[in-house]
């Protein structure tokens, strides 16, 4: 099973359609043609220090992908306020990383626009 992670808790998987799965090597030239059409994207992190994923998705949101797009995979709770700039609208992890990091680790990242450097720059 898997834990769906957002801005309020843990969660279970509701997403009932097709999804695109990209590999967090895809690459960045072919995301456009590959988003057309997509209501869902998941993008796989097969390490948390492979942070490929979080790029891929900051492009997708660039170029004007509007759907629901997850992360999937090594995504710790450190890490979900980037995931939530980058454009990632959640992050499924496995039972076993949610029991090592409970909810509680997560919602304490929830607020993920307060921390941003560049927004408090921009003004």
């Amino acid at each position: 099973m898997s834990v769906i992670v957002t801005d309020t808790g843990f969660g279970s998987d509701d997403w009932r359609g097709e999804a695109l799965e990209l590999a967090s090597d895809t690459a960045p030239e072919t995301l456009s043609e590959a988003a057309k059409g997509q209501d869902m994207i998941v993008i796989d992190f097969p390490s948390v220090a492979d942070g490929r994923g979080f790029t891929l998705a900051r492009l997708l949101r660039v170029r004007g992908y509007t759907g629901r797009l997850r992360a999937r995979g090594y995504v710790i709770a450190d890490q979900y306020a980037m995931a939530r700039r980058a454009g990632f609208d959640e992050v499924e992890i496995d039972d076993a990383l949610a029991a090592r990091q409970p909810e509680d680790q997560w919602l304490f990242r929830a607020d993920w626009r307060a921390g941003d450097y560049q927004a408090r720059l921009r003004g």
